[in-house]
């Protein structure tokens, strides 16, 4: 029978005459027992269990030890928590804090573990729109995307006056053979081109899309649709359109106008634009000649493309001279003048959608939305809303949990670090599971703040 030994004892520096050892005998241990806050976070917008019904389970019930709800809620919690690989979940099936948060200690069978492994949850991330003999569990891209909005519409408590829809476009840089591949001059490699819509914070859609077409490929179709749900459940409100000069094509533009949607997108110069500014820009030059500083000028005036727009449109010009260098800039709108002066449209209505990037940043970088390395185009667009669900879970974290703390406006990252990845011991009794964590943490008034309002939200 095998000896009782003493676990192995690392030994470091002494301190104050004191020995320092360390081993790894510390029991049910976790790392991430932040974790707990987004079981709130997913019990308050029932996101899991809305995005589990986007499949369907065609597997032999009585078979089944880990049910799509469970593998959905390991996957999405697992990139919250920044495990961007399959292969992570071969040690965190393990963990108790996921195992609590799946409502599920000990596996039905013997040979299994509380949740799900790299091998099943990958073959979860290629299941197909049909099932098919070797995949069981197929899902609705349809109800996917409609899920991403309904999120949307209930986070508002009433319909408001006006929303800004922002539009954009990102590479997905890709390093093998995946499907749709495709050489990007502009971005120097071989990507993927996945448009993104939101809506202040909220994600609307992610869609994965081949790099061989037009920054605006597409786009007619995506906010058709997510503009139709929304006006289904707001009739009133009025949206604007909002992108780069990638989306200022006829086809999108005159949608905008046949559907009441308004729009400001921005307008790559030509010779014919740079000359309609001159004025503003001698302005610009000499203001900055006497002040020493940049300068710039605005003209309000209507355009009209030689053989691609079917009308005149009003169009913003910004004469601006920086170091001596002319700097013009263009933006076309539906917008009115009475509605949105030419300065305050270009500054304050335009620039601002500069912080979607910020938002795509989170995306990619934050929670690994460009990690599309499987074979096949329709298992990376699943890659794709996997990261973004994991998006929106941390972003109704955000929301609900922290609007009155210091995290109000910090990046997913940040909320991962300060509040996910907190150390902690799990003692399992009878009556109780006991989460004991650092007595030294220093976010303990965030955490305890959101976890009532999480709770409320909740009841």
């Amino acid at each position: 029978m095998p000896t009782e030994c003493s676990p192995t004892l690392f030994d470091f520096a002494p301190v104050e005459g004191r020995r320092v050892v360390a081993s790894f005998d510390g029991g049910a241990n976790t790392s991430d027992a932040g974790a707990l806050l987004l079981g709130q976070a997913n019990r308050a917008i029932r996101l899991s269990e809305r995005f589990a019904a986007c499949f369907t389970d065609r597997r032999t019930a009585e078979l089944v030890e880990h049910q799509v709800e469970t593998l959905v809620m390991q996957r999405v919690f697992g990139i919250a928590l920044g495990y961007e690989d399959l292969n992570d979940h071969d040690d965190i099936r393990r963990d108790p804090i996921l195992a609590v948060l799946a409502g599920k200690l000990e596996a039905q069978r013997s040979d299994c573990e509380p949740l799900a492994g790299k091998s099943t949850l990958n073959r979860l991330e290629l299941s197909r729109s049909d099932p098919t003999r070797y995949h069981k569990i197929s899902h609705d891209p349809a109800m996917i995307e409609r899920l991403f909005v309904d999120i949307f519409l209930e986070a508002e408590k009433k319909p408001p006056r006006q929303i800004i829809l922002d539009l954009d476009a990102t590479d997905d840089p890709l390093h093998g053979n995946q499907e749709g591949r495709f050489f990007h001059g502009y971005y120097d490699c071989y990507c993927y081109l996945p448009l993104y819509i939101f809506c202040g914070r909220h994600l609307l859609a992610a869609k994965l899309r081949s790099a061989n077409a037009d920054a605006a490929a597409g786009a007619v179709e995506e906010v058709a649709r997510v503009v139709a749900q929304i006006r289904r459940r707001w009739p009133c409100t009025r949206i604007l359109l909002r992108g780069d000069s990638g989306f200022c094509r006829e086809a999108l533009m005159a949608w905008c106008e046949a559907n009441r949607v308004d729009y400001v997108f921005g307008l790559a110069g030509n010779e014919r634009l740079d000359k309609a500014v001159v004025p503003e820009l001698i302005s610009a030059t000499i203001e900055s000649i006497r002040t020493g500083k940049p300068a710039r000028c605005f003209k309000d005036f209507t355009y009209r493309t030689l053989n691609s727009w079917s009308r005149e449109r009003r169009v913003v010009g910004k004469a601006e001279v920086t170091g001596g260098e002319s700097n013009p800039r263009f933006i076309v709108t539906s917008l009115a003048p009475s509605e949105a002066q030419a300065r305050h449209l270009y500054e304050k209505v335009y620039c601002a959608r500069g912080d979607m990037e910020n938002r795509i940043k989170e995306c990619q970088l934050d929670l690994f939305a460009d990690r599309t390395s499987t074979a096949t185009m329709p298992a990376n667009q699943l890659r794709l809303w996997f990261a973004s669900m994991a998006y929106v879970l941390l972003c109704a974290l955000r929301r609900i949990g922290l609007a009155f703390t210091q995290f109000a406006e910090a990046t997913c990252g940040t909320i991962r670090l300060k509040l996910l990845k907190l150390g902690a011991l799990v003692t399992v009794s009878v009556r109780r599971i006991k989460i004991a964590m650092a007595s030294a943490c220093p976010w303990q008034y965030e955490f305890g703040l959101a976890q009532a309002l999480l709770r409320n939200a909740v009841a």
